[in-house]
């Protein structure tokens, strides 16, 4: 009878562990995601823009080359997980994405998954990028392509047990992989553009957002500030009750970095005011209309 017990409950370890390898499973992008599209060099660097890859992989003392970024990777990223090092992603063949197909990036950057199948961690916003169009992630692409190759290693991340399981990633995304637009509704052209740069390309929600214990957005308290990760101050309240800036005030700080009362953009947000301040005139005002627009 016990021998029986024992065959039984190995039985249901072993099932139990293979559906739980199949559940986690990297889910790549369909083949043909990126057919019949052409990528546009000239546009993709206005998406490479919005999408801030500049401020995360450029190299931290990286002299810029004919004033192209140099992606060599090395900048540092504290959080409760552990430090997360931004990788080379340089046109490189052996330390960067020079090797990389156009469907190799388009799933990293998308669904999280590297070209040998693992799992990326969400410290890499791809959960945001998941809503990008495809011809921007083609132009993306596209752009990159023409950028410097750097032959400097990738570090490896600092990260403990359990979090160094990136097949554990698998269930993080089942949880919280979601593609859906937080603001739905009859949105104009204007504010849904800004929805577009906010929640997909500018992947704002993920510093300004709370997260709950496992690194899952609150949704419900979207853009409602939190925690800074590095454990310096806290990431502001953007919505309209918390920030209570008009949407020229909003357009202005993008551009300039300076705030209605004059003060100046701090921390990481000048990384991103450098990006900002080189979108359009009616992208900036896009982001200030679905800002304050928001519920």
């Amino acid at each position: 009878m016990a021998g029986r017990l024992l065959k039984g409950v190995a039985a249901l370890a072993v099932a139990g562990g293979a559906a739980g390898w199949w559940l986690t499973a990297p889910e790549p992008l369909p083949a043909d995601h990126l057919a019949g599209l052409t990528g546009d060099a000239a546009a993709g660097e206005r998406v490479f823009i919005a999408a801030g890859c500049g401020s995360c992989h450029t190299a931290p003392d990286a002299e810029a080359g004919q004033g192209l970024p140099i992606l060599a990777g090395g900048q540092r990223f504290e959080t409760d997980f552990g430090t997360f090092v931004a990788p080379n992603i340089s046109t490189d063949p052996n330390h960067g994405i020079g090797g990389w197909s156009d469907m190799d990036l388009a799933n990293a950057v998308q669904r999280g998954v590297s070209p040998g199948g693992a799992h990326y961690y969400p410290a890499f916003p791809y959960t945001a990028y998941a809503r990008a169009g495809r011809q921007d992630i083609a132009d993306l692409i596209a752009y990159m392509r023409t950028l410097p190759a750097d032959a400097t290693p990738s570090q490896p991340h600092d990260i403990t047990f359990p979090f160094n399981v990136r097949r554990s990633l698998g269930g993080w995304k089942t949880l919280f992989r979601n593609e859906d637009w937080v603001v739905t509704g009859n949105l104009d052209s204007q504010v849904e553009r800004g929805r577009y740069l906010v929640e997909a390309l500018g992947h704002c929600g993920e510093c300004h957002t709370p997260r709950n214990a496992l690194g899952g957005l609150d949704r419900g308290n979207w853009l409602a500030g939190a925690v800074n990760p590095d454990g310096e101050g806290r990431i502001p309240d953007i919505t309209p009750e918390g920030l209570g800036w008009s949407a020229p005030d909003i357009s202005a700080y993008l551009e300039s970095g300076f705030t209605p009362e004059f003060d100046t953009a701090g921390g990481t947000m000048v990384s991103v005011i450098k990006n900002t301040s080189r979108l359009s005139v009616q992208d900036r005002d896009a982001i200030a209309a679905y800002l304050v627009a928001l519920p």
